[in-house]
């Protein structure tokens, strides 16, 4: 279920709010807070939605009411060139850009870009034309499952295989579409289904408050942790709210990270950094008071104590009953001989 190391993508999304200054922003942002992937929404909104489309209830939340979905998507769009020259702002300054292309002018410019992996949102899950496009590529690709079923997923996997997608280069997203995700409809043992159920790495897009939620899915294998990342919470848009400004994310990153070191191989056995303290926290069996040659060893005259520099105390049974061959002071080490 897990890779090598956890992936962590600062999804900036719409939060440029059509700005292409605020989206390089978001990007120079993102790589101080150690994120390895900055992510954003590629459309054109006359290809993806109707002008009389209603907003999802998020939506009328957090935007102006008299604004149209379609005007409120209008206004969040960015050009195919300024989605070119983002992918060459983030190259400039090292952070690996990615997007979710939504439209087939997104997937031609996508195909030029060399991209790590092609993002699949969980809304297009069952957009065949798109994910046959995106199958046809024949790279890596990260797949978010939010609103979906199991046959849902299979469905979606098959369409990606088929169209030239190698399985083994398809990473799942377990998600949540609601924008925030109340903590009792998180599921994260939905990653364990996923993983069980169709033997593919499995991270988390997470859109919980906070970063609670990421932190626990690091400790369960996520793979990748996707979190929408804003530079203001109070800014106006529509997933502002539900992200992380740039100082916890950081400390989201550095929990990660922690988490990530955490975890080991699995091997259970004692550390370097512990094995020092063994002799110091461990116990010898020594002498409770003065015994002569000769003498019988009880349970009366035999104590454990540190430094565990001696017989441990395991031996108890194999010695209590024999004989001393030779005297002890109190708090001796008893020896076998």
């Amino acid at each position: 279920m897990k890779t090598e190391n956890v992936i962590i993508i600062a999804e900036a999304g719409v939060n440029h709010n059509g700005n292409l200054d605020l989206a390089k922003e978001l990007a120079a942002k993102a790589k101080e807070t150690g994120a390895d992937y900055v992510k954003y929404q590629s459309f054109i909104t006359e290809l993806n939605i109707l002008k009389d489309a209603p907003k999802a209830k998020y939506q009328l939340e957090t935007t102006n009411l008299e604004q149209s979905q379609f005007e409120m998507l209008k206004g969040l769009e960015l050009s195919l060139d300024q989605t070119k020259e983002l992918k060459e702002y983030c190259d400039n300054i090292d952070i690996r850009f990615l997007t979710t292309p939504a439209d087939k002018e997104n997937m031609d410019l996508v195909k030029t870009m060399e991209l790590d992996y092609i993002k699949v949102a969980s809304e297009s899950i069952v957009n065949y034309p798109l994910l046959q496009e995106i199958g046809k590529m024949k790279g890596r690709v990260v797949l978010s499952t939010g609103m979906s079923t199991l046959n849902e997923i299979d469905s979606a996997l098959n369409v990606l295989v088929e169209s030239g997608t190698r399985k083994d280069d398809i990473i799942l997203l377990h998600c949540n579409s609601q924008y925030p995700t109340p903590f009792e409809d998180i599921n994260l043992k939905a990653m364990i289904t996923l993983s069980n159920k169709f033997g593919l790495p499995v991270g988390l897009s997470d859109h919980s408050l906070g970063i609670e939620v990421s932190i626990a899915a690091t400790a369960m294998g996520a793979c990748i942790i996707e979190k929408h990342f804003t530079l203001d919470n109070t800014m106006d848009g529509p997933d502002h709210r539900c992200s992380l400004n740039p100082f916890d994310f950081s400390k989201m990153v550095l929990m990660i990270r922690n988490i990530e070191s955490s975890l080991g191989s699995g091997q259970k056995e004692p550390s370097p950094s512990e094995k020092i303290n063994i002799s110091y926290m461990r116990r010898s069996i020594m002498a409770k008071e003065n015994i002569k040659a000769g003498e019988i060893l009880t349970e009366e005259n035999l104590i454990v104590k540190r430094p565990g520099t001696g017989l441990s105390p395991m031996l108890w049974p194999t010695l209590i009953g024999k004989r001393a061959v030779k005297d002890f002071n109190k708090d001796d080490f008893i020896t076998l001989k």
